[in-house]
């Protein structure tokens, strides 16, 4: 039974990542003529849609939301990581801005030791420092990725993981609550900026830019049905497919093909993150 569950948290969480590269992909063929806000604002409306049922029928558990400070700082942090990751998806190679992506856990080791008073060890902050160097290396600067582009990915990647440690925090509140606010947080705050720098869309083109919204809202419900199913170790060690499948698309559809420092650094990104995984997993069972 329990080889069972596994195999299908494992295929859960394959959907989930076929979902978020399906929406990633459509924001990189279409981010450089469209704002990114613009593209946030009609994903975040489309996934409030699909949910919305969802909202209706647990509309009591509204009653138990708590810390309104919290959810805004959650939100404007989620709405700086998702506009800036969207700017950055189309203008750098998809597998490069999946492998940076990688690093959101050696940055919250620094950001749990200093906002959630959690203690990191030596081994922890080597790992940091060695996945540093392999983003660099993968980087491989002069390489021809813009500037602009890094300095909106490393955004995101500070930003999405302070959004996460502010989400640890209001982990006792429901889910539906947590989404609800996520989403038309999202929505509000990017209405203006999407407001002032509309592009025009053609009518042919309208379900492919609300596809972003659709395949998002529904790779965060396999997302949570994966983590229901399996442990968490084994969809870490799974988790890393998605640098396979992002080089595998980036090569296939965007004819982007990685260089030798690129798998080097990446190599040393993968080895970066397991090691600071690995540290926490001692730790707790340490005591």
């Amino acid at each position: 039974m329990r080889l069972s569950e596994s195999l299908r948290g494992g295929l859960w969480l394959f959907a989930d990542m076929a979902l978020n590269i399906w929406a990633l992909s459509i924001v990189k063929a279409w981010g450089a003529d469209v704002p990114a806000a613009q593209l946030v604002f009609l994903r975040a409306v489309t996934g409030l849609l699909v949910i919305a049922p969802w909202i209706w029928f647990a509309r009591a558990r509204f009653a138990e939301t708590r810390a309104p400070g919290l959810h805004l700082l959650r939100v404007g942090l989620s709405t700086t990581a998702l506009t800036c990751s969207f700017y950055a998806i189309a203008r750098m190679p998809f597998a490069l801005f999946t492998a940076i992506n990688f690093t959101r856990p050696l940055m919250m080791i620094a950001l749990a030791a200093l906002f959630l008073s959690e203690r990191a060890g030596p081994r922890r902050w080597m790992a940091a420092g060695l996945g540093l160097i392999g983003v660099v290396i993968a980087v491989e600067p002069g390489g021809g990725t813009s500037t602009l582009a890094l300095l909106a990915l490393t955004t995101t990647v500070f930003a999405g993981t302070a959004a996460i440690v502010v989400t640890r925090k209001l982990r006792d509140q429901p889910t539906v609550v947590l989404m609800t606010v996520y989403t038309a947080g999202l929505a509000l705050a990017t209405a203006p900026l999407a407001w002032v720098g509309w592009t025009p869309v053609g009518p042919s083109d309208w379900p492919v830019l609300l596809a972003i919204g659709l395949f998002a809202q529904s790779a965060q419900v396999c997302f949570l049905q994966a983590h229901r199913l399996a442990e968490a170790g084994l969809l870490a060690i799974l988790g890393y497919g998605s640098l396979i499948l992002s080089t595998t698309v980036g090569w296939l559809i965007f004819a982007e093909v990685p260089r030798a420092g690129f798998w080097i650094g990446a190599g040393l990104i993968v080895v970066s993150t397991v090691m600071a995984r690995n540290s926490a997993g001692h730790r707790k069972q340490g005591g």
